[in-house]
This record gives C-alpha cells, sequence and structure tokens, in this order.
C-alpha cells in the first residue's frame, strides 16, 4: 500500500516548513489572477486589431525588459535581503494590475497602453521570480527540492488552468475589466505571504549588483556545462514550441469556437500538469535528470505538431494537455539541477538567468510562432517548430556529455 502511495505527490514540504507553505499559498492564489491577466490581454489584443501578430507582439513587449532586468534583479538577489526584493517587485505588479483594470473600465482601447503595461509588469516579475526561487532552498531540506518544484509546477499550473477559463467566462459575461480587478484581489494573497517570512540575507562575500556581478554570473555558467544545457533546452521548446500566441486564431480556424474556446485552449496545458503534478511522488528517485529533461521535451515537441494537425477540440485539448505534463517534468528537474548544484552566493544571478529563459523564451516564441503564422498558416508554424525543437534537443544531447551523464547523486556540474 504504502509503495502505492510513493507515486502520489510527495507534500512533504508543505508539512515540514511553515514558510514554504505560505510562499506556496500566496503563489497559488496570485497565480490565478496572474494567468487571468494573461489571456485577457492577448483577446484584447486581438480584439482592438483582429490580428495574431499584435498578440506575438505582446511577447515581444514583455522580452526585453525581461532579460534585462531579470538579469539585474538575480544580480539584486545575491547582493540584498531576498524577502525584501521580493516584496517590493510585488507591490509594483499589484499596481500595475490596478492599471490594467482602470484602462478597461474607462474604456481607453489603446493598444499602447497595453503593451506599455506588459513592459513594465515584465520588468518587475524578472525582479521577483529569481529572489522568489532563490529563497525556496534556504526553507527547505536539499532532499525535498524535487518534491517542492514539483508544488510549485502545481500552483503555477492551477493559475494556468483556472486563470484562463475563468478569465474568458468574466470577459464574456462582464467584459475585460471584472478579470483584470480579481487579478488586482488575489495579488493581496502573495503579498501577505511575503511579508510573513523571515528575513532572508545574503550569504557568504556580497557582491554589489551591478554589471561585473551579471558578467561573474555568465562567467560561472560557462564552465557548468550542465547547467548551461537545461537553459539552452528550454529555448528550444519555448521559441521554436510554444503555440500560446496562436489560440484566439485556432480557436475558430481549427475547431469553429469562440472566446471560451480560446479559454480552454490556454488551460488545457495547465491541466495536464496538474494532473501530472498528482502522480509525481516518482521524480524524486530519477536520477539521470539530463537524460529525462530531454525524453520529457521531446514529447512535448511531439505532442505540439500533433495539435497542429488535430481539427477535433477534444483531441486539441488532450495533446496540449500531454505538453503540459511533459513541460511539468521538465521545468521540475531544470530546476532542481540549478536550486541544488549551484552554490548560494551565486544562486540569485542564475535564477536570472533561469527566469530570463523561462518566461523570455515564451514570450520570443509568442512573438515567433505569430509572426511565422502571419507569413504561413498557424499548421506549418506548430509543425515546423515541433520539428526545429526536436532536432536542436539531439543535438544538445550529442555535443554535450556532462548533460548526457549528469546525476543527481553526484551533482556534478562542470
Amino acid at each position: 500500500m504504502a509503495r502505492a502511495f510513493s507515486w502520489l505527490t510527495d507534500i512533504r514540504p508543505l508539512r515540514e516548513s511553515a514558510d514554504f507553505r505560505r510562499l506556496w499559498f500566496g503563489s497559488t492564489v496570485s497565480q490565478l489572477g496572474q494567468q487571468m491577466t494573461a489571456v485577457t490581454v492577448s483577446i484584447q489584443v486581438y480584439a482592438l486589431t483582429g490580428s495574431t501578430f499584435a498578440v506575438g507582439l505582446v511577447g515581444l513587449f514583455a522580452l526585453v525588459p525581461l532579460a534585462v532586468f531579470g538579469l539585474y534583479g538575480g544580480a539584486m538577489a545575491d547582493a540584498v535581503d531576498r524577502r525584501t526584493l521580493a516584496l517590493v517587485s510585488s507591490a509594483g505588479l499589484w499596481l500595475l494590475s490596478m492599471v490594467l483594470a482602470a484602462q478597461a473600465i474607462l474604456e481607453l482601447e489603446r493598444t499602447w497602453i497595453l503593451y506599455a503595461v506588459i513592459a513594465c509588469q515584465s520588468a518587475c516579475f524578472a525582479m521577483n521570480s529569481p529572489a522568489r526561487a532563490a529563497i525556496v532552498p534556504r526553507l527547505i531540506r536539499p532532499e525535498l527540492l524535487p518534491a517542492a518544484n514539483a508544488l510549485s509546477s502545481a500552483a503555477y499550473n492551477l493559475g494556468f488552468t483556472v486563470g484562463p477559463l475563468l478569465g474568458a467566462s468574466l470577459i464574456a459575461w462582464h467584459g475585460f475589466a471584472a478579470a483584470y480587478l480579481v487579478d488586482v484581489f488575489t495579488f493581496t494573497a502573495s503579498l501577505y505571504a511575503l511579508i510573513r517570512l523571515p528575513s532572508v540575507p545574503p550569504i557568504g562575500e556580497v557582491r554589489r549588483a551591478g554589471l561585473r556581478s551579471v558578467v561573474e554570473g555568465f562567467a560561472f555558467l560557462r564552465t557548468a556545462p550542465v547547467l548551461l544545457a537545461t537553459f539552452v533546452a528550454d529555448i528550444f521548446a519555448m521559441v521554436f514550441a510554444q503555440p500560446r500566441a496562436l489560440f484566439p486564431a485556432v480557436a475558430g480556424s481549427f475547431f469553429a469556437g469562440g472566446i471560451r474556446t480560446v479559454g480552454l485552449l490556454q488551460a488545457a496545458p495547465a491541466i495536464g500538469a496538474i494532473v501530472a503534478v498528482l502522480f509525481s511522488g516518482w521524480v524524486g528517485r530519477v536520477r539521470r535528470q539530463g537524460l529525462a529533461i530531454v525524453v520529457c521535451i521531446s514529447a512535448y515537441a511531439v505532442a505540439i505538431g500533433l495539435f497542429g494537425l488535430s481539427r477535433t477540440i477534444w483531441l486539441g485539448v488532450a495533446l496540449l494537455a500531454l505538453s503540459g505534463a511533459a513541460d511539468m517534468f521538465s521545468s521540475s528537474y531544470r530546476g532542481t539541477i540549478l536550486q541544488s548544484a549551484a552554490p548560494d552566493a551565486m544562486r540569485g544571478r542564475l535564477q536570472g538567468v533561469f527566469i530570463v529563459v523561462v518566461a523570455g523564451g515564451p514570450r520570443l516564441g509568442d512573438f515567433v510562432a505569430g509572426s511565422t503564422a502571419s507569413l504561413t498558416t498557424p499548421t506549418i508554424a506548430l509543425l515546423g517548430g515541433a520539428i526545429a525543437c526536436l532536432i536542436g534537443l539531439f543535438v544538445l544531447l550529442a555535443v554535450n556529455r556532462p548533460f548526457r551523464q549528469y546525476d543527481s547523486r553526484i551533482r556534478a556540474i562542470r
């Protein structure tokens, strides 16, 4: 009986650490509102312009500040109290959610306002996320990191599941303002969780945040081929095989649906990820985590390619759910390698690079997918991107021997 239950979600991090439990709960609730906002912005831009290219530009406007402030935010997380940095940047995100709600209430109908707010939100998020992620290893035992990452993925994907569905329903019922206002209210949970956390000051020699500190992070990364490979593998998936920007268009052209269909497509990957989390108790027992990442991302790419060929809504949803499950396991292993193998003094800067890749990759992928679909068709964009991702993965596996041989019991990243 105990062996059977060992496949279920490992919740020991929530039981053992009250601080991690609060942080996880705050992230879970705030993710709901944030993902409602993400789908609402895409739908609002498409409603104003009728263009997949314009929706793709949402990703591009988010990408540049994410890259710049993600790297600087990571350096800040190694130089100042991580709790304080997370709290200040969260307050900025909260205020920007209010701006989105205000423009919808006033019916300004200006895409440039949406692009500007998304850019500012991206900058705040880029400062916030490295600090949050670098806090986690200070709250729990190292052997619980895979379980903690799976739980964090569950929080993220629960928001991705409920957020788009609720957001699309609120838009259909009472317009864009209703969806944005929910984000404003749910974000208070994140602020409360951070206020309750203890101080998390830097450990060891403190380097002043700046260009030199960022360069040191990249210099370390060049000497750690396993860590570098986790970033490159995710770039292949998110830049080449990211379907999100195409959902408003394919909802009608593939499945003859409307706004609620967009919400369902947005939620489908997260539904798959949540189901995967429920049976994730085994993730901590996998030792060859580099190979596991390649297998998971390959499954993700195949699912996205087949989605591009689907014309039945439930088949499309099932394929997107499969992609979400594969991405959840990949994300868990990538996060675990970074948090367990990187030294604490360097963890903030590497988390900064991580967030640029994890959050910036999909935004660049939105632009690539939207542009490719505008020049060709959504089917070509989805299928071609999946093939490009698979080719990149197999090349990476062939040329990076340490990544291919990485064993979590040894944790050698050089």
